[in-house]
């Protein structure tokens, strides 16, 4: 599977908004955005062209795709899983991405990014209902129990990223999280208001159901 080896600040700069890709440089004066926040590139600066509406609905995707870290053949996925499901299909694609076991790991705080979240995933130290679950795009499901289980070390680790985080975020309404002993469990569905990050979905929709 490809990754991404670039500068994640990089992103941020490309797509006009700070992605939260770096944990705690994203909200320190260390932040590249903060300092520059036009695209990167000789005419990054200059450039004065007003985008089209095609690029607009582009640039959200990938804005999107590199917020919750996947490529393009699953965030298609995703959108395809949507738009045969029940529903609106760019509420439930939001849903997809947001139920996610590295999103959900990133949202309970247990990291400082979701890149790191993911790490944690895949090391094999998150337990869903019992179960260790070392794949990152599992989906969680209402009622699942979600817990961390490893050496003293780790768990020291995930404590002090808990500590961090929550003087820039809080656990979103449609989890709960049991601090002392590092436990959770989905209450409901995720929604639109629950993410902070602006997101147009519709555009994405518009741009994959030409």
């Amino acid at each position: 599977m490809a990754k991404y080896t670039g500068s994640r600040c990089r992103l941020c700069r490309r797509e006009g908004t700070k992605l939260f890709l770096k944990g705690e440089k994203c909200t320190s004066e260390k932040c590249p955005f903060s300092k520059r926040p036009y695209p990167p590139g000789m005419k990054g600066r200059l450039s004065s062209s007003k985008a089209s509406y095609y690029a607009l609905q582009l640039r959200e995707k990938q804005k999107v795709k590199r917020i919750y870290g996947v490529l393009e053949r699953q965030f298609r996925r995703y959108y395809q899983l949507a738009s045969k499901s029940k529903g609106v299909t760019g509420k439930l694609l939001l849903q997809f991405l947001e139920r996610r076991l590295d999103n959900v790991v990133f949202r309970l705080l247990f990291a400082l990014s979701r890149s790191q979240a993911r790490q944690i995933v895949r090391h094999g130290f998150v337990f869903v209902n019992g179960r260790r679950v070392d794949i990152p795009s599992f989906l969680v499901r209402v009622n699942d129990k979600i817990e961390i289980r490893s050496n003293s070390k780790i768990i020291d680790i995930i404590k002090k990223n808990i500590e961090t985080a929550s003087k820039e975020r809080s656990v979103v309404s449609w989890l709960f999280l049991d601090k002392e002993n590092l436990k959770a469990e989905v209450l409901r569905l995720p929604e639109k208001e629950d993410i902070t990050a602006p997101i147009s979905e519709q555009l994405i929709v518009e741009l994959y159901s030409k």
